[in-house]
């Protein structure tokens, strides 16, 4: 049986035969297609929504035609999806790239710290886990109140411990440091830009971070399609698999900190769900509960991204949780889409300026930082390293947040 075409959702919409990626002929929904099934949430305060950049045709149909809607796109015949809070969500199997189904894929939101994947998408395959580095007082300037892993100034921790600081309690000052040393004579900025060059080349197109960390800055967003080929790199490399489904980890006596501590995995998938591979949860007040998890079954390894999501009546990973179920209960085959390679040339979206990549199942290298192309529009170096600084500023001018903030 050959792969389900793609339509959007268990609600007949009006369709129109068009090559598909694959060069099929699959039938496209109406540009809003079905609503997404929402579950109702507790109104919340939060901070006005930024505006969006516009995003194009060309980037909206990345990964197939039937992705290009703000609503929602499931294999024809299937059941319904879990109602969620999420704003957007998507599911996908990590080995084939096939998309089993999303709402509203390539709608732009505001990532907290589901970013870091990102960061550990540009740098894990790069720097030397043995390589002990010393903290400076920047590194430590992160928004009172966010995530930190409890690093010191002039403490030296080897870099595996600042990623199992990083993935494990979501440290923000565990960003900073691995940001900082992978970019070299930028700094923390020019890691930050590096970032913004992955993305491009793994056909993140809806993706711009402003911070390492995912703590809110101006101009910052991505989208569940985006964060998919993000994790999907992620998951593919040994080393990455590995910190993630570290249980704990323990952080040496450093400075004025005369012992030690331990730290703990803040992933609850990772010990509630069978077959957990691991992930990614996120939060700030803007961006409200952000998630990335990936699971397997049955030899079949699934990921599942969400955007925008209220802790009531499900937490972001419980929601997860429930679209990892769904997508198990569908046919191997069945499709909506695809998550496009690294460095694959896509018709109507800005070039990359690299080759080609190996298929995703691989760890691809990451690439080195250079000016070009963003999905902003052009844009040099300098740009990148104001837009960081100011981020910065303005970080340092907020207070009063959550404890979970970036977590």
């Amino acid at each position: 049986m050959g792969p389900v075409p793609a339509v959007a959702g268990p609600v007949p919409t009006p369709t129109t035969s068009v090559p598909s990626a694959a060069g099929v002929p699959a039938p496209v929904p109406s540009p809003l297609g079905p609503p997404c099934p929402r579950q109702p949430a507790p109104a919340v305060s939060r901070p006005p929504r930024p505006s969006p950049p516009p995003v194009g045709a060309g980037e909206r149909a990345v990964g197939g035609p039937a992705l290009a809607t703000p609503g929602l796109v499931v294999p024809p015949g299937s059941p319904p999806p879990p109602a969620l809070t999420a704003t957007s969500w998507l599911v996908a199997d990590l080995d084939t790239g096939a998309v089993l189904g999303a709402c509203g894929p390539h709608e732009p939101g505001t990532p907290a710290s589901v970013q870091k994947l990102l960061l550990a998408a540009t740098l894990v395959p790069t720097l030397d886990p043995r390589q002990v580095v010393t903290v400076t007082r920047a590194d430590l300037d992160i928004e009172p109140g966010s995530s930190a892993v409890g690093l010191v100034e002039g403490g030296r921790y080897p870099v595996e411990l600042l990623w199992l600081g990083l993935l494990l309690q979501s440290g923000n000052d565990a960003a900073n440091v691995l940001a900082r040393l992978g970019g070299d004579a930028q700094g923390a900025a020019g890691g930050v830009q590096a970032m913004n060059e992955r993305a491009r080349q793994l056909g993140a197109y809806q993706t711009h971070a402003v911070t390492p960390s995912g703590l809110d800055g101006p101009g910052q967003f991505t989208s569940a399609y985006d964060l998919a080929l993000i994790a999907r790199v992620c998951f593919a490399d040994p080393t990455f698999r590995r910190y993630a489904l570290t249980g704990a980890a323990q952080v040496p006596a450093q400075g004025r900190l005369a012992r030690g501590f331990q730290i703990q995995n803040e992933n609850p998938l990772v010990t509630r769900y069978p077959g957990a591979l691991g992930g990614k949860t996120g939060f700030t007040d803007l961006a409200r509960h952000t998630y990335v998890g990936a699971a397997e079954r049955d030899g079949r390894r699934l990921v599942v991204t969400l955007l925008g999501a209220e802790p009531r009546p499900m937490r972001g990973w419980e929601q997860g949780a429930a679209l990892l179920d769904w997508g198990f209960s569908l046919p191997r085959d069945a499709t909506v889409g695809r998550l496009v390679d690294p460095g694959e040339p896509v018709p109507g979206t800005p070039s990359t300026g690299v080759p080609a990549a190996a298929p995703a199942v691989v760890a691809a290298p990451a690439p080195a930082p250079r000016t070009g192309t963003r999905w902003w529009g052009m844009a040099g170096a300098g740009v990148v390293v104001l837009g960081a600084a100011l981020a910065v500023v303005l970080l340092r001018r907020r207070r009063g947040r959550r404890t979970t903030l970036g977590g």
